[in-house]
């Protein structure tokens, strides 16, 4: 098994904020939507390439991650996707949509629009995190 490694691509437009139980936590660096992303870390691109015990772990990560959003956030709607078609790693997007947020109704991926975390609101996003998801370890950065 080979040493697992985060996309650059991923890596330079997240905030790696900590793992789950088989994930990587991150958080997109763009204000305008509770943005984040599961990096599981397997070989498989795809969902469907992995084990049932495997994927039944990743659905409790995106429920916990989803329960949270709806808790923490003013949200209308919840978009989970594993899309992947500019990064290959599986990794799986959770965002919580308003009405009217910045791109409603469309998607939020490719959107020009972008605001930046300041350091102390990513601090705040993952104490809440960390308060709240039993199985969220916090990377030292954002502690």
């Amino acid at each position: 098994m080979t040493e697992f490694r985060l996309d650059p691509k991923l890596d330079s437009d997240c905030f790696t904020l900590g793992k789950m139980q088989i994930s990587q936590l991150l958080l997109m660096n763009n204000a305008l939507a509770p943005w984040f992303i599961l990096v599981p870390e397997v070989e498989a691109a795809e969902l469907y390439q992995l084990d049932n015990d495997i994927q039944q772990q990743i659905l409790a990560e995106i429920n916990q991650l989803s329960e949270f959003i709806t808790q923490e956030y003013i949200t209308d709607k919840l978009n989970v996707a594993a899309i992947g078609n500019i990064v290959n790693q599986l990794h799986i997007h959770i965002v919580g949509r308003t009405k009217s947020d910045f791109c409603w109704p469309n998607v939020v991926w490719g959107a020009d629009q972008k605001k930046t975390y300041s350091d102390q609101e990513v601090k705040n996003i993952t104490r809440k995190l960390k308060n709240s998801l039993a199985t969220f370890t916090v990377l030292e950065t954002y502690t």
